[in-house]
């Protein structure tokens, strides 16, 4: 039997395909399925090499309806020890092709095996065609063993030799490519220890911020997952295949690492004068006395003494409220601006402001607990990710992350920073960071300056935000619809 010039099509088709495919598991289920197809042959089994020994990767017996491996079940049979009398081993061993046209009739190599599972099953085993898979650097990757070539009238027959340089072109071409997968693997797999660095550093500086990056990677698992099902559902035209989630969870474990450069003081700002207050309480303390010496010198009455000192504690019960309250109203700024002019004044002319001019600002903060000043530098962190980031050679497949992680602070009408991007600029997976990044920030119970809020209520000034045209309304539903039903499932 010769080759025809379609077998040789088929065998161009098949080494694109080989040289294509990305997932490891389909690309060895490639190479049995089409060296079955090409050498027309009624069962095979592929072997994989590890820890020096052939391990049972993938079996299939068509005329017995057998396929064993094919759904990622681990094959209950001991390895083959890589020994010469074993066909697959000896292949393997001297990266030789073996072709054997009747078992039973070979005294070459120990076939008691196949005997066996012959005796056991009723199946006669007879032509072998046994394929060493290595690389381009002669590293064995497996072995692919095909059993029993029929001819065109289905009668079991030796293999044709034609084959054997065919079979073994395509499993070099098999095990390059898994090669390929191999390092891809390996660039991953530094591209995450690289993360997961950064993320314990992150952690020993302030543990909410790490366990913040871990919820976002949470929540954005979650909300991909939803989108694929209502795209199965025809309900969504995006969808998330391996390669795309598995890059928009790296984006989340990485979103936030320019915070690394943030200081403390800021990030672990728990009210508006946060540790200050102890300076304001003693120089409060400072005054009273300062106001008893006056008295005391004569410098004013005591009925002067005791109302000014009940004016200082009234002043300081004021300051305790404002300095942890949400929001501060204009009647309250004005307050605070009279008292910032306060001060008291020694014999010798030294003056004691109530307040300094940074506790005037800080104080003057109309909701949150950061200054303007602050916040430019809290918000800097977004900026430092992104140079970061530029540091970092990710390979095609992570290509998008330093994109996504940049803009996670943008709004769709370009109200957000770094860049004021807005509308189209924004990818899905920039717009699905920034609703789980806020939605976490608002329920998130470990945070040092606020209180965390109830699902239903982050829900609503989500959508609150969407309806301002700020964050993308189909994604805040898409995530309260997976929440409940997480909840309800959990």
């Amino acid at each position: 039997m010769h080759l025809q010039h379609e077998d040789f099509e088929k065998i161009m088709d098949i080494g694109i395909r080989l040289s294509t495919e990305r997932d490891r598991n389909r690309l060895l289920m490639t190479i049995l399925d089409k060296g079955m197809e090409i050498t027309n042959c009624d069962a095979s089994t592929l072997y994989l090499y590890e820890n020096d020994e052939l391990r049972f990767k993938f079996m299939k017996t068509l005329s017995k309806g057998i396929s064993r491996g094919m759904d990622g079940e681990p094959i209950d049979l001991p390895p083959v020890p890589m020994k010469e009398e074993n066909v697959c081993s000896y292949a393997a061993i001297h990266q030789e092709v073996v072709n054997i046209p009747d078992v039973y009739a070979s005294s070459r190599f120990d076939f008691s095996g196949p005997r066996q599972y012959d005796n056991l099953t009723g199946y006669r085993t007879q032509s072998q065609l046994v394929v060493p898979l290595a690389n381009n650097e002669n590293e064995l990757i497996g072995v692919l063993q095909l059993i029993n070539a029929m001819d065109e009238e289905g009668k079991v027959t030796a293999f044709n030799e034609e084959y054997e340089i065919i079979i073994r072109a395509l499993g070099s071409i098999a095990a390059i490519e898994l090669t390929n997968l191999s390092y891809v693997e390996a660039l991953k797999t530094q591209i995450y220890s690289f993360v997961e660095a950064l993320t314990t550093a992150l952690e020993e500086r302030t543990p909410y911020n790490a366990l913040h990056t871990r919820n976002v990677e949470k929540y954005a698992s979650l909300l991909a997952d939803y989108i694929v099902e209502l795209h199965k559902e025809g309900k969504c035209k995006e969808t998330f295949d391996p390669a795309r989630k598995e890059q928009l969870m790296l984006a989340a474990l990485i979103h936030d690492i320019g915070k690394m450069v943030v200081p403390l003081s800021i990030m672990n700002k728990a009210t508006r004068l946060d540790k200050e207050i102890e300076k304001v309480d003693n120089r409060f303390k400072l005054l009273k006395a300062l106001y008893e010496i006056d008295m005391l010198r004569g410098r004013i009455t005591r009925e002067e003494f005791e109302a000014v000192n009940r004016d200082l504690e009234s002043e300081l019960a004021f300051i305790h409220e404002i300095n942890v309250i949400d929001h501060v109203s204009d009647e309250a700024c004005e307050h605070i601006a009279r008292l910032s002019k306060k001060r008291h004044v020694s014999e010798d002319g030294t003056v004691l402001s109530y307040l300094t001019q940074r506790e005037t600002e800080c104080l003057s903060i109309r909701s949150g607990t950061l200054t303007v000043q602050e916040r430019k530098e809290m918000e800097n962190h977004v900026v430092m990710t992104a140079r970061i980031l530029e540091k970092v050679q990710f390979y095609k497949g992570f290509s998008m992350v330093p994109k996504w992680v940049g803009a996670h602070h943008e709004y769709l009408d370009g109200s957000g920073y770094p860049n004021s991007l807005k509308g189209d600029e924004l990818d899905l997976e920039t717009r699905l960071l920034t609703v789980v990044d806020i939605y976490d920030a608002l329920v998130a119970t470990d945070r040092p300056y606020k209180e965390p809020i109830s699902r239903p209520k982050a829900i609503e000034i989500l959508k609150d935000m969407a309806q301002r045209g700020k964050v993308d309304l189909r994604l805040v539903e898409w995530l309260d619809e997976a929440l409940k039903r997480e909840e309800v499932s959990g």
